[in-house]
């Protein structure tokens, strides 16, 4: 089916800091995108000013925030935005029997809850264009849950209904929902979510030691490219395809993993599957 092009080559995009955003911003200002990238931290706006972008300031926790960069894409754009790329999130690591209702609450808010609020805000404008394109990065673990990330799996998972239902409800407005699912990717990634599962994880659980020498090795960890491990710019090559093509596809796997987990889904019961990734499960201590 042939989608129309988005109205403006103006995107908002977010999560910047680094690695998949950082490598987005650059592919679509290249291929002639006015990129709008977002950053929580002042520091990490004024690099991404410094480089000539429009950057906008951007919490998905915080609905005032969400709000109000909405609002300012909005405007900067005359009301006539092209596309949105939901990018930015984080890895709440950790067994679900750790994890509080605040812990998995602020994981739905970034990776789930502040994309959605997003989506409702530019859309209204998309729709009265008559074209928009909406890509949602979401993850291999939105096609399986696996354990010890069972709370970074139920977000996505969450992202894939949400951007499936989407797509089947604009049908015939010209907005274009697509989904990403990135397996291994160099970037800070790993080590983000060693700094969530030592916010967050309850200390005295099965796996408290366990954590502790996640943790560490996380923090110091040297991650190289491999078969597996992809650079950022793979995904950010998708993610042009999805905002340009006149054909994208609903949904876009990179790197080895991402195509081999959904072989797993489809072809292997879980009555296999389940006892293969009970095997990452660390020995409990008590």
């Amino acid at each position: 089916m042939r989608v129309p092009a988005a109205a403006t080559k103006t995107v908002l995009l977010t999560g910047c800091s680094s690695g998949i955003g950082a490598a987005c911003a650059g592919i679509l200002r290249t291929a002639g995108w006015r990129v709008f990238p977002t950053a929580r931290k002042e520091g990490d706006l004024e690099r991404l000013r410094g480089e000539g972008y429009e950057a906008i300031r951007l919490d998905l926790a915080d609905e005032g925030s969400v709000e109000a960069a909405a609002e300012e894409f909005l405007e900067r754009t005359g009301e006539r935005p092209g596309a949105l790329v939901n990018n930015a999130g984080y890895c709440q690591a950790g067994a679900l029997e750790d994890l509080s209702r605040a812990a998995l609450r602020a994981q739905f808010e970034a990776n789930t809850l502040g994309p959605q609020q997003l989506i409702h805000a530019v859309l209204p404008a998309m729709k009265a264009c008559g074209a928009g394109r909406i890509v949602n990065v979401s993850s291999v673990f939105g096609r399986i849950a696996s354990p010890m990330v069972g709370a970074y799996c139920a977000s996505k998972y969450a992202v894939e209904a949400l951007s499936d239902a989407l797509r089947i409800e604009l049908t015939g407005t010209g907005v274009w929902v697509g989904i990403v699912e990135p397996g291994a990717i160099l970037s800070r990634f790993r080590k983000n979510a060693a700094e969530a599962l030592a916010a967050n994880a309850e200390a005295g659980g099965d796996f408290a030691g366990m954590y502790g020498r996640e943790v560490e090795r996380r923090r110091h960890q040297v991650k190289k490219r491999d078969f597996f491990t992809r650079p950022p710019e793979e995904v950010a090559a998708k993610i042009l395809h999805a905002l340009e093509s006149g054909r994208p596809r609903r949904r876009y796997r990179v790197t080895p993993s991402a195509w081999l987990v959904e072989a797993v889904v489809r072809l292997v019961p879980q009555a296999w599957s389940d006892p293969l990734l009970a095997r990452r499960m660390p020995t409990r201590e008590k």
